[in-house]
């Protein structure tokens, strides 16, 4: 009787240390830079040690060997796509303008909403084409010079920029291949800065 109850008596305690009966006793070296939770440094639902709901790492699972950040070619899709829609759009109210400009003599009538009309669909086709051809000589080159060098980084983006400038003026003399390589470097180098600001000041950065 004594053993049986002497084994309920500790299996009860032991109970009791896992469900908040007893709280397991820290030393102050233990406790030394856990956060408080209201008046005790234990939780107060579970008497567990807050240290251990800490999520230190991710909460998602990569494959083996992938990373954690989309590289040149997974992006390559969306830069084309939002540079089309971006020009498509400029075009648009570009042609919308010119339009009503080239058309403010004419009064309100349907062959000025024609004519209106074709000018937002010819600016607005026109500038897709431009900034997706761009965009498309920029996705080539930097997923080639990723490939080439191994590493992701500024240099990489800051390089792409000034190429697809390059190429995209090949036909316009050295003078045109000059500004639009320099045209490519201001952006892609503006670019490059507004990612790294944070880094500049001194500070964490705050997007990844």
């Amino acid at each position: 009787m004594d053993n049986n109850t002497s084994g309920s008596g500790g299996f009860k305690g032991g109970l009791g240390g896992i469900f908040g009966g007893g709280a397991p006793e820290y030393s102050n070296t233990e406790l030394a830079g856990v956060p408080l939770t209201g008046m005790s440094p234990l939780s107060p639902y579970l008497n567990v040690d807050p240290r251990y709901l800490v999520q230190d790492n991710d909460e998602f699972i990569l494959p083996m060997g992938a990373s954690k950040t989309r590289g040149r070619f997974e992006l390559a899709f969306f830069t084309i796509g939002g540079c089309c829609m971006t020009g498509a759009a400029f075009g648009s109210l570009n042609g919308l303008r010119m339009g009503l400009k080239e058309t403010k003599d004419m009064g309100f009538s349907k062959p000025r909403n024609v004519q209106i009309l074709n000018m937002i669909s010819r600016q607005g086709a026109s500038w897709a084409n431009t900034l997706g051809s761009v965009a498309l000589l920029y996705s080539v080159v930097g997923v080639a010079i990723e490939k080439a060098r191994g590493a992701e980084d500024d240099i990489n983006t800051i390089t792409a920029g000034t190429v697809a400038g390059m190429l995209y003026k090949s036909t316009s003399g050295l003078r045109g291949i000059a500004r639009g390589g320099l045209a490519g470097l201001a952006l892609t180098g503006a670019y490059a800065l507004y990612n790294n600001w944070d880094h500049l000041k001194g500070s964490a950065p705050t997007r990844y």
